[in-house]
């Protein structure tokens, strides 16, 4: 389980059942902004639907192969972020992560990236660390380039959004350049 303080205001915990209304509720609200850049949303029709993805993160977890956690700001849920894969044998992990459209542009997501880069280094003991973004997605790749994470390349097609294929932009960061 893990809980973690990304500053007096903002903290991450390993999700629970209990936290697939929230997660529903904030899908719900957002879904036109979200639908933008995250395939999954269409899919995401009911509580059962956010309650079978809590589920399936616990079992991940439990299988250390990806770690999710709700993002608390102001002791309110505003979103989830994490690693999506957790690549033990070769110490590298994919951070994932989406906020409420109504919890944008406060920085929350610049806070809780860099806390998780510190976590998977100091914590998981991981010596690189990606986050993978669409290639038009502005806001989301601002967030590894202000924390200095490298852009490593372009993957074509590497995801199906709807209707189309997007090209994702590869960040990267080492734990020797972390440290720096």
């Amino acid at each position: 389980m893990m809980r973690h303080t990304v500053n007096e205001e903002i903290s991450l915990r390993t999700i629970e059942q209990k936290d697939a209304e929230i997660i529903f509720q904030i899908i719900d609200e957002s879904r036109t902004y979200l639908r933008d850049w995250l395939g999954w949303v269409d899919g995401t029709k009911t509580l059962a639907d956010s309650e079978a993805f809590v589920e399936g993160c616990l079992g991940r977890e439990k299988d250390e192969k990806s770690l999710t956690a709700v993002i608390v700001s102001q002791e309110k849920v505003v979103g989830i972020a994490g690693f999506n894969e957790i690549n033990h044998s070769n110490k590298t992990a994919y951070i994932g992560y989406w906020l409420g459209e109504s919890y944008q542009g406060n920085g929350i997501m610049t806070k809780v990236a860099r806390a998780l880069t510190d976590y998977a280094f100091q914590q998981l003991d991981l010596n690189k660390v990606e986050i993978r973004v669409a290639v038009e997605n502005m806001k989301s790749r601002s967030i590894p380039e202000k924390l200095g994470f490298k852009e490593e390349g372009c993957i074509r097609q590497a995801e199906w959004l709807y209707d189309h294929y997007v090209d994702l932009i590869v960040y990267g960061m080492l734990a020797s350049e972390w440290r720096e």
